[in-house]
């Protein structure tokens, strides 16, 4: 028995004393450690290293629930945490909506942990920030290189008793020149799949060639989105259009059965190994496929909103889940196939980019070899755009209308105007106003990139895996003047 799931059974057993036989209570023990090395105007200027253990208690006593936790875990510390949490659940009013606890159920195999990542000390770190800001080749940099681990125990009164572990690493980096900025970020489950140097010239390549952009009108554009672009579809379909509370209360977008979106779609969730196997309510985690060739097969569910949509939980059940709803953290587009002898990298050119606007030649012309504005599975897409836009990053993104997803936003860290498949001018940013189901309709997906690239979300441990994609139209309106 791990130390997380011992502590977890010493508080239910505790309840059981506290509360009576009839209390159903689960308990999630979690240990995380996250460290972080942050580095600006090139140069590291901070490292910091967080460890806590928080133990979670959900009690449900005489038709009423209520929850609490703490991080102090001597008998002190657990025996108050049970006695507040009962107190909060006899003033509690009555929870109609309790959906009953997770019965005892195995966990699914999980991939194979990384030791060295969750043991990654700052000399680690640094190296991969060295090498970033070396091949950023005398540009402001900034960013960070982060690792974290978690591992956690969970046990129920019904008897549920699971553990696990998870190990995870990002970089997020921008490089500057003279205004333009240029960003590259990656995610994994090791810190070993992080390559600074290739980062950091993919940011620099793109700040170079970001110089002097022009104004465009607004309007309705043909667009390339970069991955780093993709993962904020991914990010805000997960939180409002397959978040099973709002499928609950008819607030999204989704129709279970029905072709939402283009046949060259499919998105799925995969939690195992970017996470804890089981969720807040000891579920096991697994797969879960959201959109399978266009159809909307599925949404994210807890115990709550499944029982409500007469359902089982995906494993999407966290503390906040019955508030904001069950969200998908670690969703996946699937690129398209490769074609059969293809390494998915054009002819000279580096991984995640292509022409140096730099190096004196037009932007985007033929016989230029080094890392660009144009990440290597995106050069494919453009190859068939009369005129439209190349989109790195979108940013500040705000939900308009929840129901269709209409989100507004920015671009940020590069757009270029594309016309006749090459990169000609350098573009500055745009505000957008957009729903992302539509855009990703029927008809409207022109292409998708055939490798994907792991993103870590802005704000938390999220992973995101995605293709670049080209779309038929995007929704532009306005530009820098405003």
């Amino acid at each position: 028995m791990s130390a997380e799931l011992d502590l977890a059974a010493r508080v239910v057993e505790l309840t059981r004393r506290l509360a009576g036989a009839a209390a159903e209570a689960e308990v999630v023990a979690a240990h995380s450690a996250e460290a972080l090395t942050r580095f600006a105007n090139s140069a590291i200027h901070q490292n910091v290293a967080e460890a806590t253990t928080t133990v979670r208690l959900r009690l449900h006593l005489d038709g009423r629930t209520a929850g609490g936790s703490t991080t102090v875990t001597d008998a002190d510390g657990l025996r108050s945490l049970v006695e507040r949490t009962i107190a909060a659940a006899r003033l509690s009013p009555p929870d109609t909506a309790w959906p009953g606890l997770t019965p005892p159920t195995p966990l699914l195999a999980a991939p194979g942990f990384d030791e060295a990542t969750a043991a990654a000390g700052p000399e680690e770190r640094a190296t991969r920030v060295r090498e970033f800001v070396r091949a950023a080749g005398g540009l402001e940099t900034a960013g960070y290189c982060r690792t974290a681990y978690a591992s956690g125990g969970f046990a129920n009164t019904l008897g549920q008793a699971v553990k696990g572990r998870s190990a995870d690493a990002a970089m997020d980096g921008i490089a500057r020149l003279a205004g333009a900025d240029g960003v590259a970020r990656r995610a994994g489950g090791r810190l070993t799949d992080l390559d600074g140097a290739e980062l950091g010239a993919i940011a620099a390549a793109k700040a170079r060639a970001g110089a002097q952009p022009i104004e465009l009108p607004p309007g309705r554009y043909e667009v390339v989105l970069e991955p780093t672009a993709v993962a904020d579809l991914l990010d805000n379909l997960a939180g409002f259009g397959f978040n099973g509370k709002a499928f609950a209360q008819h607030q999204s977008f989704a129709e279970l059965g029905a072709q939402q979106f283009d046949e060259s779609i499919t998105i799925a969730d995969e939690p195992l190994g970017a996470t804890l196997p089981f969720d807040a309510e000891g579920t096991p985690r697994d797969t879960l496929i959201l959109v399978e060739a266009g159809v909307t097969r599925a949404v994210s569910h807890d115990r709550t909103s499944a029982a409500e949509a007469g359902t089982v939980s995906t494993g999407h059940a966290s503390p906040a889940s019955r508030s904001w709803g069950p969200i998908a953290a670690d969703l996946r587009l699937a690129p398209a196939p490769a074609p059969a002898g293809a390494s998915g990298r054009p002819p000279g050119s580096a991984p995640g980019g292509v022409p140096d606007r730099s190096s004196g030649s037009a932007p985007g012309g033929g016989g230029q070899t080094g890392t660009g504005p144009v990440a290597a599975t995106a050069r494919a897409l453009m190859a068939g755009m009369h005129r439209g836009l190349l989109v790195t990053d979108l940013w500040y993104t705000r939900v308009l209308d929840q129901k269709s997803l209409v989100v507004t936003g920015l671009t940020r860290n590069g757009v270029w105007l594309v016309e006749n498949g090459e990169v000609t001018a350098a573009v500055g940013n745009l505000r957008f106003t957009q729903s992302y189901p539509q855009a990703l309709g029927p008809g409207s997906v022109l292409g998708i990139g055939t490798e994907t690239v792991a993103l870590p979300d802005r704000w938390s441990g999220v992973r995101y895996t995605a293709p670049a994609l080209h779309l038929a139209s995007w929704n532009f309106t306005g530009n820098a003047s405003g």
